[in-house]
């Protein structure tokens, strides 16, 4: 009787290893499991970093439940010299999908979900080959993992993602003196406003600045603020009407906007300070603009804002101070520290993109940008939801192609900026209940649960669940040591 029972419990548990797609039985688990012991202990006696580089690679292409446990085991002590003969012939065919329809869609949710993981894991290798100038080896995973994508969903999640590592890989490889994408001072406008729409982050930012700002600003009359990068100008309007509404009336506002030189005739900078202009004589606020056309932060010279000392200085940098974290940013720090400013409004993005090595900076971008296209997706969709996408996958290809002074996406964390601004000669200035209230209260604009802003001694993040991705911060100037000086134009 008992044997009976032992035969049965035999059977029932190989059909259910049967079922999940398992082509190895119950007797064999004991064998299966030894050899797994020894591929523990073969890999650690491992020395070549390039020959456990290799392996791990190949093994990549195999996964247990697609051609059987055994075999995955049999595959990777092969790689590693290892002779191992088991007792079974396990084909390397994908699993049968049943007839149930049922199961059917839970077989191939499967398939996608081991497509998707054996994806990222290539994707690490062959960052890990392009940091060791195996390019070789590298090309041949990227064709890898172009065909792993035909088992992915690429319309969302980390099949989305994985698409535009890939393609920024491969621009890498194939043609690294030309990997950037080629950008247009036009076509940046059109992908930040679909950005801006999109998603919460960089409303976020100009909230929590304009906030700032306006807090900065009590009790003076004359107000002047420099903003790094004035793109369309979307972030005045709600400071222009926040000013207009004071007690006791709005003060003179001077606008310096920085922006890249245009392409044509037209004069861009003049047109949306125009446009301003209009606005803040509707609402009777006095209104003056300045442009200044200039390519890079790091070509802007003092002399060229103009600051009176009669003026309470605002500085207001949207994610822009890191891209001269390659080229100059002491300089600049410096010259907004002589500035004297009443406040200095930073915000960038909350991640570490800027390491010497390819493969840490590599990884960090690939977890980054997956929350952030995973809180992008859950987003209301928009019928221009890809050029906000396409806005991401320039950051990332500039993050994974380029180097030297031509890699300007030089992400780094809120601790780092602390460190160095400080170090510049500006001092924290806590972001108040108010910024905080506006930004948590921009968040129910946006159908989606999961975004979260915290607050971070001081400063304000906004992430997705649990993971900060952006962080705004606000920073004055400390007094002046003795000899220095403060920088006007009279």
């Amino acid at each position: 009787m008992n044997g009976s029972s032992s035969e049965s419990k035999t059977r029932d548990m190989d059909g259910q290893l049967a079922g999940l797609g398992y082509k190895v039985r119950s007797s064999e688990l004991c064998q299966v499991a030894e050899n797994m012991e020894r591929l523990e202990n073969a890999i650690n006696t491992v020395n070549s970093s390039r020959d456990i580089s290799q392996v791990v690679s190949d093994a990549l292409l195999y996964d247990p439940s697609n051609i059987g446990l055994g075999s995955w085991v049999d595959t990777l002590l092969s790689e590693l010299d290892q002779t191992v003969s088991l007792p079974y012939d396990l084909s390397s065919d994908l699993p049968d999908l049943p007839t149930d329809p049922n199961r059917q869609l839970g077989m191939v949710t499967t398939v996608e979900e081991d497509s998707g993981i054996r994806l990222v894991h290539t994707l690490i290798t062959c960052a890990d080959s392009v940091q060791r100038g195996d390019l070789a080896f590298a090309g041949s995973l990227i064709d890898s993992m172009q065909a792993l994508l035909a088992h992915v969903n690429t319309s969302c999640g980390i099949g989305k993602v994985a698409g535009y590592f890939i393609d920024a890989l491969r621009r890498r490889v194939s043609s690294p003196q030309n990997a950037a994408f080629p950008t247009s001072p036009y076509e940046n406008d059109v992908l930040y406003h679909h950005y801006y729409e999109a998603c919460p982050y960089l409303k976020f930012a100009h909230f929590t600045a304009n906030q700032a700002i306006l807090e900065a600003f009590n009790g003076h009359d004359c107000v002047h603020v420099i903003d790094f990068n004035l793109m369309q100008g979307l972030q005045w309007p709600a400071l222009i009407q926040a000013l207009a509404l004071r007690p006791g009336g709005p003060p003179s506002l001077r606008l310096t906007g920085v922006g890249p030189p245009s392409p044509d005739e037209r004069d861009t900078l003049r047109e949306i300070g125009a446009r301003l202009a209009e606005l803040a004589h509707s609402v009777n606020v006095r209104f003056t603009f300045r442009g200044v056309a200039a390519w890079r932060l790091e070509d802007v010279k003092p002399w060229m804002l103009q600051v009176s000392s009669k003026e309470a200085v605002a500085v207001n940098s949207i994610m822009q101070l890191h891209r001269v974290l390659g080229s100059g940013i002491d300089a600049v720090l410096g010259w907004i520290r002589s500035l004297n400013p009443k406040i200095v409004t930073v915000v960038e993005q909350e991640a570490n993109h800027n390491g010497e090595g390819f493969l840490e900076r590599f990884t960090e971008a690939l977890h980054y940008y997956s929350t952030v296209f995973d809180s992008l997706e859950a987003c209301s969709v928009e019928p221009d939801k890809g050029l906000a996408e396409m806005y991401l996958q320039r950051e990332i290809c500039n993050v994974v192609c380029c180097e030297g002074p031509a890699r300007v996406e030089r992400h780094e964390p809120l601790a780092k900026w602390r460190e160095r601004l400080a170090k510049a000669g500006l001092r924290p200035l806590h972001l108040g209940s108010n910024a905080y209230k506006q930004a948590s209260m921009l968040l129910t604009l946006f159908s989606a649960e999961g975004y979260c802003v915290e607050e971070n001694q001081g400063c304000l993040t906004l992430g997705w669940h649990s993971r900060p991705l952006i962080a705004a911060s606000a920073w004055q100037a400390a007094p002046l040591r003795e000899g220095e000086t403060v920088r006007f134009q009279r």
